[in-house]
């Protein structure tokens, strides 16, 4: 039996900080399942398999990293772009992770079934590794659940010998989320609370294995899982088994709450707490110049960051998020725009709603200004810009590049993609937007790219380190810890848990935790005058600070999904400022950017399950729709 995959990949090899041969470990594949478990170190590299069928997190052809309604690119001639425009089916489900995560999970099983065979395994290592593999066992259950609603749930090594009539059926929702949790809880048990040394980084903790089982039932109990009758009335089994919970139950945001709690309990406990060095690597590039500017800005990027609960370790790739993002150069190409549906979730400075800030909501946001000295951290003094993107929240101007803005980079030493003729200052580009500018479209109307260009007017810095040098050649980005979970995720789901079981004063503090790291006021503060905080105004300022602070990171692609309003946001083309503009006045624009956008709802709020699966399993049948 083979069991080991040549590919496997370890996520504890922090490859991209230090010079190491950690994926060389797993050898190539064995002939018999003993070979795998005959010492020590063959269960070592065994375990470390087990998480090579992991999804690579960092990557830009994710299912989830550039496919919601946060970010347009040119490079929707890519495989990921098929999730924007709505054309994924059983018969071609583009990017699906249904065959990987379940071999992941018998991967795991088989595993936990030779672990105690291991002849010389201490039993500190023994009960380590066997917690590793529930912990991922729980987590690719999570993912599948995430993915697919209800799923076959896998409790041990299945025989290949089963005949296909005797194949498993998937289970109800609530099962699912139950066996999940539970693979969880028993990991905890015996899961250290951190990795104390570099090469152990990305492996699964007791805090980890809590946030998981957090967030599973923080979906759990949202409107989609939910006692969702309007989608879910007629999903059942080929037996007549209702697959998900009908009926709506108050108690899974009881049970949501509490997971939440004891998560961030264990976390703090660990040591984990929220982002706030001000100065990381300013020996480097000093820019971003403001400190809060720059804690924001490193919040993903600081390899020492204790608020990564759960991180992906392995390298991105030379045509991932970095190199896609940065503004022209050889190898960077200038692509990933956040839409104007996502500029306008960005607070004031006053920590509002643009459109809600008595002081901003008559404003004409295309009005053409010139930036004074008093808003030089916001953008360049003397540049024109429109009046929108001055006087915005830290996290603006941290994570987002505007006409007359900045973006933090080095140019490369020898041959530096980035010149002061064109704009650059020492670590820091002024951007422009117009074509001919160094971050336009082109270098006159003759030669407009089809390509390498940002469709709305603006480019994402989140997730780019500042410290990259940008030369004339091929390079590969800095890396660092993808965080996969990081522990304002927590606060901000224990806020959302607390909305809904009405504990509104619990929720305000952990709102606030996360707006006061962000540099912006409390919400009592900021909705002085403004609204009541109510249930129903607080679910609103919840949910619109998750599609803030986690923009780009992989969480909005659910969330929209999890809170059942998806259709709102993914089936509408998305608008950005008119780059096909000589002048900046024809540049302040809102124009509707020719980028196909379809979501059919219900259909795709879940997955498709390959019809070669159903093809196979006549017990199996398919998400609603496909």
């Amino acid at each position: 039996m083979k069991v080991l995959k040549k590919t496997a990949l370890l996520l504890i090899a922090l490859i991209t900080y230090t010079s190491c041969n950690y994926l060389d470990i797993v050898p190539d594949e064995m002939d018999r399942e003993e070979n795998a478990f005959e010492d020590p170190n063959a269960a070592l590299r065994y375990i470390y398999s087990c998480y090579s069928y992991l999804p690579q997190e960092n990557q830009s052809g994710a299912i989830d990293m550039l496919t919601s309604d946060e970010i347009v690119t040119p490079f929707e001639n890519e495989v990921f772009a098929i999730f924007l425009w709505g054309n994924y089916t059983s018969t071609s489900p583009v990017i699906s992770y249904w065959n990987t995560l379940y071999s992941g999970l018998r991967q795991c099983h088989i595993f936990l079934k030779n672990v105690d065979k291991v002849p010389g395994l201490s039993t500190q290592l023994r009960n380590d590794y066997a917690a590793q593999a529930k912990f991922l066992i729980g987590y690719y259950h999570y993912l599948l659940i995430r993915c697919y609603g209800p799923i076959i749930l896998i409790k041990g090594d299945e025989s290949i010998s089963t005949l296909p009539e005797n194949y498993a059926a998937r289970s109800p929702l609530d099962e699912c989320i139950e066996y999940a949790c539970q693979m969880l809880d028993e990991a905890v048990t015996d899961l250290p609370t951190v990795r104390p040394t570099i090469y152990e980084y990305g492996l699964a903790t007791s805090v980890a294995a809590k946030a998981v089982k957090a967030k599973m039932l923080l979906y759990a109990a949202s409107p989609l899982f939910n006692g969702n009758t309007e989608f879910y009335a007629n999903f059942k089994n080929k037996d007549n088994q209702v697959l998900m919970p009908l009926e709506y139950d108050f108690k899974k945001w009881d049970n949501a709450r509490t997971a939440m709690e004891e998560a961030i309990i264990a976390a703090k406990d660990a040591g984990h707490d929220l982002y706030m060095t001000d100065n990381y690597n300013s020996n480097l590039n000093p820019y971003p110049e403001d400190p809060i500017q720059h804690r924001l800005r490193y919040t993903m990027l600081d390899r020492g960051n204790k608020e990564i609960l759960l991180a992906e370790t392995r390298p991105e790739g030379l045509y991932d998020l970095q190199n896609k993002t940065m503004p022209n150069g050889y190898y960077a190409w200038n692509g990933i725009a956040p839409t104007w549906t996502m500029l306008n979730r960005f607070y004031t400075k006053n920590g509002l709603p643009y459109d809600e800030d008595p002081s901003f909501k008559d404003n004409n946001k295309l009005e053409i200004v010139t930036v004074d000295a008093s808003r030089s951290v916001q953008a360049k003094p003397g540049q024109r810009t429109i009046l929108f993107n001055l006087d915005r929240e830290p996290r603006y101007y941290a994570w987002v590049a505007f006409q007359g803005g900045y973006y933090e980079l080095m140019s490369a030493t020898n041959n530096g993609s980035y010149t002061p003729d064109k704009g650059y200052e020492n670590g820091r580009l002024i951007c422009d937007f117009v074509v001919g500018g160094n971050c336009s479209r082109g270098e006159s109307m003759q030669s407009l790219r089809a390509n390498n260009y940002s469709p709305s007017g603006y480019l994402s810095k989140k997730g780019i380190d500042p410290t990259n040098a940008v030369g004339g050649s091929r390079t590969y980005p800095n890396s660092y810890p993808w965080p996969v979970i990081r522990l304002a995720d927590l606060y901000l789901g224990y806020a959302e848990a607390c909305v809904e079981t009405n504990d509104l004063d619990n929720a305000k503090i952990y709102l606030n935790k996360v707006r006061t790291r962000a540099g912006i006021p409390t919400v009592e503060d900021s909705w002085k005058n403004v609204a009541t905080l109510d249930q129903n105004k607080l679910r609103q300022i919840v949910r619109q600070e998750r599609l803030i602070e986690f923009f780009l990171e992989k969480q909005n692609f659910w969330d929209l999904r999890r809170w059942k309003i998806a259709e709102e946001y993914y089936g509408t083309k998305v608008k950005g400022l008119n780059v096909n503009a000589t002048t900046i006045e024809n540049f302040a624009q809102v124009v509707t950017l020719d980028f196909e956008r379809n979501f059919q709802s219900p259909m795709n709020y879940l997955m498709p399950i390959p019809i070669d699966e159903l093809n196979k399993n006549e017990n199996l049948v398919n998400n609603p729709g496909y």
